[in-house]
């Protein structure tokens, strides 16, 4: 079989490889941080609860903590996301 019959491949014209990689790092992060936020204000809002049934208090504590959950949930979700950094260099 001579080479003649085997054609040249030029460079493939699909999306590169940092496209789909960037692609798929930014699918990722919009799966995790919802169930980021949902878990932080669900396990503060449950301590609460817990704190309030066992001191037999009306849900106090239950709003408290869940409004620290909700809270380190929203600062979590800040702190994974990327940033500019145009925003931070104050000009």
């Amino acid at each position: 079989m001579s080479s003649e019959n085997i054609p040249n491949h030029p460079a493939q014209k699909g999306p590169s490889k940092e496209r789909v990689k960037d692609y798929s790092n930014q699918t990722a992060l919009a799966m995790e941080l919802p169930f980021v936020m949902v878990s932080a204000l669900a396990v503060g809002a449950l301590l609460g609860f817990l704190l309030d049934r066992w001191l037999h208090t009306k849900p106090v504590f239950l709003l408290i903590f869940g409004a620290a959950g909700f809270i380190v949930g929203v600062r979590d979700v800040l702190r994974r996301l990327p940033g500019d950094g145009d925003a931070r260099d104050g000009k």
